[in-house]
This record gives structure tokens, C-alpha cells and sequence, in this order.
């Protein structure tokens, strides 16, 4: 069973991508949040960035709708009884977590640069969102970028921990 602290932080995410403020995600709330994710980034669907990153979004619902179930419509309580099961999933868990650090490394450098994550910071929450302090909070070795290993450490954290002190409780923000 969620943690308040585990339901505190998944419930900001899940407001989040709830774009219809319905209390339930569907497939076009991830087609929303797509379209916003494209926005920050300057592009659209019909560029090969932009195909490649709806790619990953969509994948993302598909993944979701699938662990709670298939019914297309996915509740806070679903995907909390899902982040219950992830500490025994490892490899589920790394696996979204390549998936979203490709969405993010735009430049595809390798790494994610404080701007990199900002924008994805503000297409999540769906505005402007500070988050300087929180990238420094989630960069570890202090050199100014996330390595596929540390968001990997991060994201695993927060979707499968429950410790208020861990950096990767901070992945989409302050909780």
C-alpha cells in the first residue's frame, strides 16, 4: 500500500498529466501532454524529433494502460496499486526510465543539461515551473548534467521509493 509520501508525489504527476482535470488518464490526456511536450520544444509530430518523442509518449500510456488493467481510463488508485508492485520490477522501471531520458536528452548528447530538464520540467506540469535548484538537488557529481546512470538512479527512485530524502524524489519537482 502507498506511502503518503509515495501518494503525495504520484498524485503530482498524475494531476499533471491529467490534462481534462477529469480524474482519470486516457489516451488523450497523453496525447495532450505530447502536444505540450512538442510545444516547449519548439517542433511538431510531423518532424522526425517530433514523431520520435510521440513515439515514446504514447508508448508511455500504452505501458500504463496495460499494468492497470487495458480499460483505457486509469485512476490515481490504479497506478498507486502499480507503483506498489515496482520494487519487484527493476528492469520495468529502467526500461521507461531509458525511454524518457531519450525524450529528454533533445541533442541527444548523452547527457541532460539543466535546460534540457527545465523543458521537460515545464512540458509536464504544463507551464513555467522552477527548477534550478531541484536539477542541482538531482545532479550528484555537481557537473552541471544528468548522466543516462544518475536519471536512471533518480527515476527508479521516485517511482519505486518511498524515502522523502532521496534525490530522485525530486524528478518532477519539489514533493
Amino acid at each position: 500500500m502507498a506511502s503518503d509520501f509515495q501518494r503525495r508525489k504520484i498524485s503530482g504527476v498524475f494531476d499533471a498529466m491529467d490534462a481534462d482535470g477529469d480524474g482519470v488518464l486516457t489516451e488523450s490526456d497523453f496525447r495532450a501532454l505530447t502536444r505540450r511536450w512538442l510545444d516547449v520544444r519548439g517542433t511538431d509530430g510531423n518532424t522526425p524529433e517530433g514523431q520520435h518523442l510521440a513515439a515514446i509518449m504514447m508508448g508511455w500510456w500504452g505501458t500504463l494502460d496495460d499494468a492497470a488493467g487495458h480499460g483505457g481510463r486509469v485512476t490515481l488508485e490504479q497506478v498507486l496499486r502499480v507503483v506498489d508492485e515496482l520494487p519487484a520490477m527493476p528492469g520495468a522501471v529502467t526500461g521507461t526510465a531509458a525511454a524518457m531520458f531519450e525524450a529528454v536528452d533533445e541533442n541527444g548528447d548523452g547527457v541532460i543539461s539543466a535546460e534540457e530538464y527545465r523543458r521537460m520540467i515545464e512540458a509536464w506540469s504544463g507551464g513555467r515551473a522552477p527548477s534550478e535548484d531541484v536539477f542541482a538537488h538531482l545532479d550528484l557529481d555537481g557537473d552541471g548534467k544528468l548522466s543516462r546512470d544518475e536519471f536512471t538512479g533518480h527515476w527508479f527512485e521516485f517511482w519505486a521509493g518511498d524515502d522523502p530524502a532521496a534525490p530522485g524524489s525530486w524528478v518532477f519537482g519539489r514533493v
